[in-house]
């Protein structure tokens, strides 16, 4: 069993995955602005056990955001808390919707991107990470061999 990173995958591929939710360790969906050289862009994540804030880690979804005017913030953590609740805390670049619902299954994480790209404008590109799996597995649960990229050393 190796731990093992899925990118560069669109909301529409997203769909057609099923696999094991319990062996999805982490998942980012990156909303980037065209045009992407200018690096406009929202993470939403979410880390399985919890997110490093200062010494204590907080489950729950998370967002950070890059080149985004501050008037715009307000929008994205009130439609993220809108879908999943949680407590809002702020920390640098990063908003974190502590104890919020966490999501892990495909059909939601793909339902996120879109409504991500139609509400605020982006491209979605989502990445996932695996843990206590097998490649073997993943790929007959629909996991694209081209969009693997193997941890080492784990």
């Amino acid at each position: 069993m190796v731990r093992s990173r899925y990118w560069k995958i669109t909301a529409d591929e997203m769909e057609g995955f099923s696999y094991n939710e319990k062996n999805l360790l982490n998942w980012e969906i990156k909303c980037v602005r065209e045009p992407e050289d200018e690096a406009h862009f929202i993470g939403v994540f979410m880390y399985r056990n919890g997110t490093a804030f200062d010494y204590e880690s907080v489950k729950g979804v998370c967002y950070f955001h890059n080149n985004i005017d501050r008037k715009e913030l307000p929008s994205i953590t009130s439609f993220l808390q809108g879908k999943f609740g949680g407590k809002e805390m702020e920390k640098g670049e990063r908003i974190f919707l502590k104890d919020s619902q966490e999501i892990y299954s495909s059909k939601d994480l793909a339902n996120l991107a879109k409504e991500m790209e139609s509400k605020f404008n982006t491209k979605a590109i989502i990445s996932l990470e695996f843990d206590g799996v097998s490649i073997e597995q993943l790929k007959e649960e629909g996991l694209p061999e081209a969009k693997l990229l193997p941890i080492p050393g784990k």
